[in-house]
């Protein structure tokens, strides 16, 4: 667990490395240039400073967001993380209060109890470390600090285990994105890009466990997903790491479904393709 929220130490949480993602959810179920014109078109361009206030301790800061429209979709990868032209989303899709340590993705900010209130204040608020932001853009590395402080919020206010899966799912397509822009030419390329890979992995594994636990115990929509969609990421991903029985009971749910839309069962019998290919190539590899 200390490989997910590794980092921290910066803003005072160095504490907070070790702890369990999944532990509470156990409990409870046992009771990114071009050009327009003559203008190059920047990262910045397609940013403003929004004001928030904070749930947590009421003060007003300010914090990157993009502007509603201006990014165009590219495309998305086969377990739907987006791809925009020019900028990459992702990494300004955490909301983080710079005087307490609150941070969550912006659809979960504003929504906060007491108890979970008090849980951040005593175990994040008592010991961060106030944070300037001065930067017109966040780096991915900066990204990825701010996802793991939603993680470990959500962690602390003991969150529902779909909104903890969400935050990994998204944190493992920044990190790929992060490797997508790695400079080649760079020194320490190769050990980079394997660095981003790994904790992409991690991140996924995660994710898969706590979506399969909410689809047992949560209701649908869950982080604004309807249950095809669920299905189908749970699928791709459980394909990724070998759990082909999971990946074939759901995906084969899907193409017969009466819910799913057909480009999801589309996309769904191309995911079947691939999967009995993998299953052939396994069996065929250990018959030799």
């Amino acid at each position: 667990m200390a490989g997910l929220l590794s980092g921290l130490e910066q803003f005072g949480l160095s504490n907070l490395e070790g702890m369990n993602l999944y532990e509470t959810s156990k409990k409870e179920e046992e009771g990114e240039g071009g050009e327009s014109g003559s203008h190059v078109v920047q990262e910045q361009d397609f940013l403003f400073d929004k004001s928030f206030n904070c749930p947590l301790c009421d003060r007003e800061f300010k914090a990157r967001t993009v502007k509603i429209g201006k990014a165009k979709l590219a495309g998305s990868d086969l377990d739907l993380r987006p791809r925009y032209e020019q900028i990459d989303l992702l990494k300004y899709d955490v909301i983080m209060c710079p005087s307490c340590g609150y941070a969550a993705l912006s659809r979960f900010f504003k929504y906060l109890t007491s108890p979970q209130a008090k849980n951040i204040q005593k175990a994040i608020s008592a010991n961060f470390k106030p944070q300037k932001e001065t930067a017109e853009t966040y780096t991915y590395e900066e990204a990825l600090e701010r996802y793991k402080m939603a993680l470990a919020n959500a962690i602390v206010k003991q969150t529902k285990a779909s909104e903890k899966a969400y935050i990994c799912l998204k944190t493992a397509w920044l990190l790929r994105g992060q490797a997508e822009h790695l400079d080649p030419e760079e020194e320490g390329y190769e050990e980079k890009k394997k660095k981003c890979q790994e904790e992409e992995d991690e991140f996924l594994r995660n994710a898969l466990e706590g979506f399969l636990a909410a689809r047992q115990t949560e209701s649908f929509p869950m982080c604004g997903m309807d249950e095809p969609t669920v299905d189908f990421l749970i699928s791709v991903t459980a394909m990724r790491f070998e759990q082909y029985d999971v990946a074939s009971r759901l995906i084969t749910g899907l193409i017969t479904s009466k819910t799913a839309n057909p480009r999801m069962k589309d996309k769904a019998r191309d995911v079947k393709e691939m999967l009995m290919k993998k299953i052939k190539e396994k069996n065929a590899a250990a018959r030799k």
